[in-house]
Parts: structure tokens; sequence; C-alpha cells
């Protein structure tokens, strides 16, 4: 089961609604449930850097099913994923990509966000997954 466009661009236009309320500019990437590139947008002024590290946030929380904060708590030195984000082609472990599921509780897919501070990035992610709800 995969994300479907229609409900990609929900999750994206929600994101960016919340961006735009914070005054933030974004990157916002939703990837399907094989964590391939479903959608993308890279709203005016956002950081060049940040493109990639959406697209892998969106990668990271799908490939592992959780939120990237939580990733990262635990790849910290002594933690048992330590070291974890130079696997698959390189993952992203702070916050700002969540799993997205649907209703009745597959993940279909996650949303990754970049543009601002950690916290930022996981209140506009969180946005998009909360439209799909």
């Amino acid at each position: 089961m995969d994300i479907t466009l229609q409900q990609a661009e929900k999750a994206i236009a929600a994101s960016k609604k919340k961006a735009d309320e914070l005054d933030l500019k974004m990157n916002i990437a939703i990837v399907d449930g094989g964590a391939n590139l479903k959608a993308f947008v890279r709203q005016d002024g956002a950081w060049l850097g940040s493109i990639d590290i959406a697209v892998k946030k969106a990668k990271t929380a799908r490939y592992f099913d959780m939120n990237t904060g939580e990733i990262g708590k635990l790849s910290q030195p002594g933690g048992a994923l330590y070291n974890i984000e130079h696997s698959n082609d390189g993952l992203i472990s702070f916050p700002g990509g969540i799993p997205i599921e649907n209703k009745e509780g597959y993940i279909i897919g996650a949303i990754g966000v970049s543009g601002s501070t950690v916290d930022n990035d996981h209140t506009v992610a969180q946005a998009g997954v909360e439209a799909l709800k």
C-alpha cells in the first residue's frame, strides 16, 4: 500500500501552510511505501543544501518506520544503532522525518522536512502527517 499523489500533495500543502505561519522557507519531501520520492517542493528561498536532507529524512523515516529524531537518540555513542547514519547511502538521524500511516495503521510513506531548526522541521513535517488523519 502506497501513499497516493493526492495524499502526498495534501500533506505538502499542510506543511507549506505551517511553514508560512512560522515564516519559514522549507524543503518538503514525500516518499512512498518503498521509500521512492513521490512528491517534493522547495519553497522560494529555501536552502539548496536542505533538498538532500529533506529527501533523506523521508527515506530514513520510511526505512525504519520511526521518526528520525528517535533514530538519532538510538544512534548516539554506545546506543543500539550507533553509526547507522552511514548505512543506506547516508541517513539523517535528527528530527524532521516522520512515517505516514493510513487510517488502518499501515505505513504508506513518509515525510521529510528541512530548512530551519530541527524542532521547526519536525513541527512542519507533523503538520503534513496530521493533514492525512
